[in-house]
């Protein structure tokens, strides 16, 4: 356990008073030592022959009587590059006149600058030893583990991709209604607080309503909660799966008092009493991939499940029987159609990382690598590749109010397709996402338009997507926004974050 001081500040500095004593007491003893250096006697010096010595093979020289041994060497110029050094005796050595011998100095150094140098810096660092200010300490705060104060930093698990931002923040503490402008005139949003969900780790993945008061959220974690009162406050349901698998609730849908539920690992919930019991419907092993959508058609047991591979099924009793809309998988198709000249389409063995539908039954999903996304029409037999707009990379694209598209580039920019339907042609727009991606864009009315992103970027739009403007007092929240909802000609709205972050609509109607 490490406290928020020592994570901000580091560990408070230890004072060295005994330090500074030694370092004074060292310094002293080094300056007395430069001072009998300077005042003692000369330094030895060498004696060296300035005479000619024999140049013979065996050249003998002597010193001269009153000299050591130790202060006498013979000239190195003069000696050849073989000589034999022997002993000489008085009888055979040629004696050199001592007046030819002079003084030189020693090679030894001398002790008196380092020892004046040590002596000034030990001085220095004592004196600052010494007098060093105190660290003021700072009030300690609660305990906290860090690894629990870190978000994690990937995009919604569900519909994989890269996320929008990479820097790490936080975990919010749970914020109670109106924390971010309830109270605040203009204000369009307020956090909910949820008991045991709200800071914690897990992610809301989806939402919806059944009513004005009648609603329910999902997540990671087997996270299913209700709500009775418009999203002011939420109750925690279980769903026995009949496992202890960690299911993660992907997409939930509602026509009237029937419901659907799909998740991962592959699982199929439905309900026929607005939710008050739930029944396990099992789907075939032979499934193409993870169901990732799953739209109420009506309340007389249809329904229409999408998966990450680009399956696509119908049912009109309960589930009893599903019929394939497409007769082959995304990369099937693209396998098949390796010359349609498709950036990153061919040889592909991905999934889709986000899929939308339009109320007329439409699909654009957006492959996991963002390179491409691909088309569905009712009535076609397969998905259609299409090319990326720019040289940015997808992260998430959907329908307008109007009936166009739009489409996210990674970095967070925005682009509207030309006219209605499928364009191939887009419109970059002027928005600033601070350098955070956004994930999803969703419209209140035909002018009010919100896009979310990375670190609780909330981006408001009153002209259509012309102008745009950022919700400052969301900045403060450590979470990255997932999707935004609204419900009954937008009285009613919600942003699903991580971190357990749900945001409610409390804007003009």
């Amino acid at each position: 356990m490490v406290r928020y001081d020592e994570i901000l500040s580091g560990p408070q500095r230890p004072q060295y008073k005994m330090e500074g004593v030694c370092a004074v007491v060292g310094s002293l003893v080094l300056l007395a030592c430069a001072a009998v250096t300077f005042s003692g006697s000369p330094a030895p010096t060498q004696l060296n022959a300035l005479g000619s010595v024999s140049t013979q093979a065996a050249a003998r020289v002597a010193r001269p009587a009153n000299l050591p041994a130790s202060s006498f060497r013979a000239p190195e110029a003069a000696l050849p590059e073989e000589m034999e050094l022997e002993q000489a005796s008085l009888e055979t050595a040629q004696v050199i006149p001592e007046a030819e011998f002079v003084a030189i100095p020693s090679s030894s150094p001398s002790w008196v600058p380092y020892g004046v140098a040590s002596a000034f810096f030990g001085v220095v660092a004592a004196v600052m030893a010494v007098f060093r200010p105190k660290a003021t300490p700072r009030p300690q705060t609660q305990e906290v583990d860090v690894f629990d104060t870190l978000l994690p930093s990937t995009r919604r698990q569900a519909l994989a991709g890269a996320v929008a931002t990479t820097a790490v923040a936080v975990t919010p503490q749970p914020a109670a209604a109106g924390l971010f402008g309830g109270d605040k005139p203009g204000a369009d949003w307020e956090q909910i607080e949820i008991d045991g969900i709200t800071g914690q780790d897990l992610t809301f993945y989806d939402i919806e309503m059944l009513d004005d008061k009648h609603g329910f959220l999902i997540g990671s974690r087997q996270t299913l909660l209700e709500t009775l009162d418009a999203g002011k406050t939420w109750t925690p349901r279980y769903l026995n799966t009949g496992d202890d698998l960690p299911y993660r609730y992907s997409s939930i849908s509602f026509k009237e008092n029937e419901g659907w539920l799909v998740g991962k690992p592959p699982i199929l919930m439905h309900t026929t009493d607005a939710g008050k019991s739930w029944e396990r419907i099992g789907l075939s092993p032979q499934l193409p991939g993870i169901p990732l959508v799953i739209t109420a058609l009506n309340n007389q047991g249809g329904a229409e499940m999408c998966t990450d591979q680009g399956g696509l099924y119908t049912t009109n009793n309960a589930a009893q029987n599903w019929k394939a809309a497409v007769e082959e998988t995304v990369d099937a198709t693209l396998n098949r159609t390796v010359s349609s000249g498709i950036s990153g389409a061919s040889y592909y063995t991905g999934t889709f990382g986000t899929i939308a539908r339009n109320p007329d039954g439409d699909y654009i999903g957006v492959s996991s690598r963002g390179n491409f996304y691909m088309t569905y029409e009712p009535g076609q037999t397969f998905w259609y590749p299409r090319n990326r707009s720019g040289a940015r990379r997808i992260q998430s694209m959907g329908w307008r109010r109007d009936g166009g598209i739009w489409e996210i580039g990674r970095g967070g920019q925005l682009s509207f397709g030309k006219g209605e339907g499928i364009a191939e042609d887009f419109d970059k727009l002027n928005i600033n996402s601070r350098g955070y991606g956004l994930l999803d864009v969703q419209w209140r009315n035909d002018n009010e338009v919100w896009a979310v992103g990375g670190s609780g970027t909330l981006i408001k739009s009153n002209d259509g997507g012309k102008k745009w403007k950022r919700q400052k007092e969301l900045d403060n929240i450590a979470a990255n926004l997932y999707e935004c909802k609204f419900f009954n000609d937008g009285k009613i709205g919600f942003v699903l974050g991580n971190a357990g972050v749900l945001l409610r609509y409390i804007g003009k109607a």
